[in-house]
């Protein structure tokens, strides 16, 4: 992964990329740098693989614990009482749940995470438009576009993907004060919100007692790099959308190797804290990187990813994401398929090592191939 001459295509490897477009996982099989997935590298600690591994047999011959524990279990780790919080099997299920059978009506700021919009039935999700260049949230307009489409559910991501972009604390209460006048709730997705500089002090988990149409919704693959164990949550201080979430899920909809995660990660608390910092000093490192290369626009990123608008010399983004691959063994994301305009001229580059980032930001450099002038 050098920044020399590219080498020739390989036919197998196009016909492989191809192929991954079309999936949603499993791509530690196929030999390549995943810049596309968007997790910590630096947590769990090894120690708890081993404890997995001593576990082995106890976890796979039993069943898991069910609904009630699992609250349990959240509730020790995030400090919140269980009967607030709702465990899902990744946070996709609960999305499915609450966009696609207890929604009237879904509004969501776009670019965004599809997947709200998609689990939504035809006709029921308004989309409102996040204008370039900032892409920042407009709480008062968003307000009253949700009031005018009769939404009863309104999404905020936070730091909002792809874009990467924080929506300040402050913003989103004032938006949910706004939202119960119409009886509307407000959904705040806090995926990545462990990576933001200031991300405890802007996660509104602490007001939803206060607010009850404000909701939480966190998926804990990405902040603790255990996408594979598909664990997420609800919060939420509405005991009837509590209970509505829950009976759309099945007795045991987690397993027993999320739930071993639960239990044990309350005694990882230092070691989250400063694999987040590690993240933090990567992302950071990355950023400058591609801000160096000529023509790239990037936006100063709150997650754990950045935000790039390719050169318009350079070519689309899917042909920039194909040629990574191909020629490189690295693999981004590009946005065409997110709602904005000019969206082929973006990408999505989720931060790893150092190291990794580095070669990246070489190939990203050789394959734009804008000079300064």
């Amino acid at each position: 992964m050098s920044d020399g001459p590219a080498r020739e295509p390989r036919a197998g490897r196009e016909l492989e990329y191809q192929a991954l477009t079309r999936e949603h996982g499993g791509y530690w099989r196929h030999g390549f740098v995943d810049h596309a997935y968007l997790y910590n590298l630096y947590f769990p600690p090894e120690s708890f693989y081993d404890h997995l591994t001593g576990r082995i047999h106890e976890l796979v011959r039993n069943y898991p614990v069910a609904q009630e524990a699992l609250a349990g279990l959240v509730g020790d780790l995030i400090g919140q009482p269980a009967g607030r919080i709702v465990v899902g099997n990744g946070a996709s299920e609960l999305i499915k749940i609450i966009s696609g059978h207890l929604a009237r009506q879904v509004i969501v700021p776009v670019p965004s995470f599809n997947e709200y919009a998609n689990a939504a039935p035809p006709g029921r999700v308004a989309e409102f438009a996040l204008e370039a260049p900032s892409f920042q949230l407009d709480v008062e307009r968003f307000a009253a576009a949700a009031v005018r489409c009769g939404a009863d559910f309104a999404v905020v991501v936070t730091p909002n993907n792809p874009t990467s972009l924080l929506v300040p604390r402050t913003d989103l209460l004032r938006l949910s004060e706004m939202l119960a006048r119409s009886g509307c709730t407000l959904i705040v997705d806090e995926s990545f919100i462990d990576f933001a500089a200031s991300g405890a002090r802007e996660s509104v988990e602490a007001d939803v007692a206060r607010q009850p149409n404000l909701a939480v919704l966190k998926s804990m693959s990405k902040a603790y790099g255990i996408c594979g164990l598909r664990i997420g949550y609800l919060l939420t201080a509405d005991e009837t959308l509590a209970c509505r979430v829950r009976e759309g899920l099945h007795i045991w909809n987690v397993n027993g190797f999320a739930e071993e995660f639960l239990r044990l990660a309350p005694d990882y608390r230092q070691d989250f804290v400063e694999s987040c910092e590690l993240v933090r000093a990567d992302r950071d490192a990355f950023y400058a990187e591609l801000c160096a290369i000529p023509g790239l626009t990037v936006w100063r990123p709150d997650a754990n990813f950045v935000f790039c608008r390719l050169p318009d010399r350079a070519p689309p983004g899917p042909e920039v994401t194909r040629r990574l691959f191909v020629e490189d063994d690295i693999y981004v994301k590009h946005c065409q398929d997110k709602t904005m305009p000019d969206s082929s001229r973006y990408v999505r580059i989720a931060s790893r090592t150092g190291d990794e980032n580095r070669a990246a930001v070489a190939a990203l450099r050789r394959i734009v191939g804008v000079r300064e002038v």
